[in-house]
C-alpha cells in the first residue's frame, strides 16, 4: 500500500517506520525541515514514566512502551533512551498502593519516605515532608535524537519519500489525497493526518471544536559544576510535591536541566512563537527558586514555549476516522510521545488493513468516527504540519 502522512512529528515518523517495516510505501510531507525544530515533538528530552495512579491498564501499556523504545533503539541503531528511572511524589498514605500498582504492571517500584528522599536527593527540591515512589522501567527519551534517527532511517529506504518544506492545506478523505500549498497533491491508498497543534486547521469544524490548544513554558538550565555529579545521578522527577505541579528532567547525555510546572500550562486561542513571554518565565524562576536549594537566575540558559492539543472531553489525544483508511491523530504533548511506539503500531495497522492489537489506550481502541456529511477538506485553510 501507499500511505501518505501529513506531518513529521514523532507519531508520523514512527508510523512511517512501522509501515515501511511491513513492506508498504510511505510519503511524508511537512511545512519545514524533517525533523522540524518547531514541532511539539522536538525537544532535548522527554520523560517516560509508567505510573498512572489507579489505572492498571494504562500503567501496563506504559511499561510496554518502555520495552518498545528499547526495541526501537536496536532497529534505528541509535542510543536515545536513558533508563534512569523516575520519581513521583506521593502522599504517605498512597505510596504502598502506587508501588503495588507499578509492580502489578510489570515495573519495579520502591517507596522513599520523606527522610530517605531528602537524604538521597537533597539538591532536587522536593517539598519538605514529601515521600515518593521510584519506578525502574522509566527514564528520559532524547527527543531530538529520536526524530533524527527516524528521519535518517527512512531516507535510506527505497519505499519512503520525504517532502520537507511542503505545507499541507487540506485532506480529501474520499480520494485519500493530501493537498499542498504549492499546488501539489499527494495521493495514497491511506492517509494519516498527524499535524500536531496545527490539526484543528485541517479538520472540519465538528472535529476541530473537540480540540483545545495548550501552551507550556519550559526553562533550560546549566547546573553548577560542583553539583553536576549529583544531578547526573538523579532520575526523572515527574512531581516534586508542590501545589503548582512542579517537575524536572535532570541533565543527561549532554542535555541541560529542564524545569516546568503544571501551573505554566495554559489554554490559548492561537499558536504563538517559541519564545516564552517574560511573565511565564519569571513565574517558573520564582517557582524553582523556592524549591531547589541554591537555584539562581544565572542557571538559566534558554526558555521555550511549546504547543499541544488535547481533546476537550478527555484532556487526552484524539483519533478520528475521516474516511476509509483516512485517519487524524491529534497528539497530546509528552503523553503521546512516551506512548508513540504503541500508537504508531496501532495506526499503521489501521491504515494498512491489518488487525490492530489492543493498546490499552482508549483513544486508539475507541476512535471518534466522523459524522456523516462532514467534509474534511477546506482548501482555504492555512493549517500546516
Amino acid at each position: 500500500m501507499r500511505v501518505v502522512l501529513a506531518g513529521c512529528g514523532v507519531i508520523a515518523l514512527l508510523t512511517a517506520v512501522e509501515c515501511v517495516s511491513a513492506g508498504h510505501e510511505v510519503v511524508l510531507a511537512d511545512q519545514a525541515d524533517i525533523p522540524f525544530t518547531g514541532a511539539t515533538s522536538f525537544d532535548r528530552h522527554r520523560v517516560l514514566r509508567a505510573l498512572h495512579p489507579g489505572d492498571l491498564a494504562t500503567t501496563s501499556a506504559a511499561v510496554g512502551a518502555h520495552h518498545a523504545w528499547i526495541e526501537l533503539e536496536h532497529l534505528l541503531s541509535t542510543a536515545f533512551y536513558e533508563q534512569s528511572g523516575a520519581l513521583t511524589a506521593v502522599a504517605a498514605g498512597e505510596a504502598t498502593a502506587v508501588r503495588d500498582l507499578l509492580n502489578a504492571a510489570g515495573s519495579k517500584a520502591e517507596v522513599f519516605g520523606a527522610d530517605e528522599l531528602a537524604a538521597e536527593f537533597p539538591h532536587a527540591g522536593f517539598v519538605p515532608g514529601t515521600g515518593a515512589v521510584f519506578e525502574s522501567h522509566a527514564g528520559i527519551l532524547l527527543a531530538d535524537r529520536v526524530l533524527a534517527a527516524c528521519a535518517g532511517w527512512l531516507r535510506w529506504r527505497a519505499n519512503a519519500e520525504l517532502h520537507p518544506h511542503r505545507k499541507v492545506i487540506g485532506v480529501d478523505a474520499d480520494r485519500a489525497e493530501v493537498r499542498l500549498a504549492d499546488g501539489g497533491i499527494l495521493r495514497g491508498d491511506a492517509v494519516l493526518l498527524a499535524a500536531g497543534p496545527w490539526s484543528r486547521e485541517l479538520l472540519a469544524p465538528e472535529l476541530a471544536r473537540e480540540l483545545v490548544l495548550h501552551r507550556q513554558t519550559l526553562l533550560y538550565c546549566d547546573v553548577p559544576p560542583a553539583d553536576a555529579a549529583a544531578w547526573a545521578a538523579t532520575p526523572a522527577i515527574t512531581s516534586l510535591g508542590s501545589t503548582g505541579g512542579a517537575w524536572l528532567v535532570p541533565p543527561v547525555a549532554g542535555t541541560p536541566l529542564k524545569l516546568s510546572a503544571a501551573s505554566a500550562c495554559r489554554v490559548v486561542d492561537e499558536i504563538g512563537g517559541p519564545t516564552a513571554p517574560s511573565w511565564w518565565r519569571e513565574h517558573l524562576i520564582d517557582t524553582f527558586t523556592a524549591l531547589i536549594p541554591g537555584f539562581r537566575r544565572d542557571w538559566l540558559i534558554d526558555t521555550r514555549d511549546c504547543h499541544y492539543l488535547a481533546r476537550r472531553s478527555t484532556l487526552g489525544p484524539m483519533l478520528a476516522v475521516l474516511g476509509d483508511r483516512v485517519l487524524s491523530y491529534a497528539a497530546c504533548g509528552g503523553s503521546s510521545f512516551k506512548f508513540a511506539p504503541l500508537i504508531a503500531r496501532s495506526l499503521a495497522a489501521r491504515l494498512t488493513g491489518a488487525a490492530p492489537a489492543p493498546t490499552g489506550l482508549e483513544p486508539l481502541d475507541r476512535p471518534l468516527v466522523r459524522a456523516s456529511g462532514v467534509h474534511p477538506i477546506r482548501p482555504a485553510l492555512r493549517g500546516v504540519s
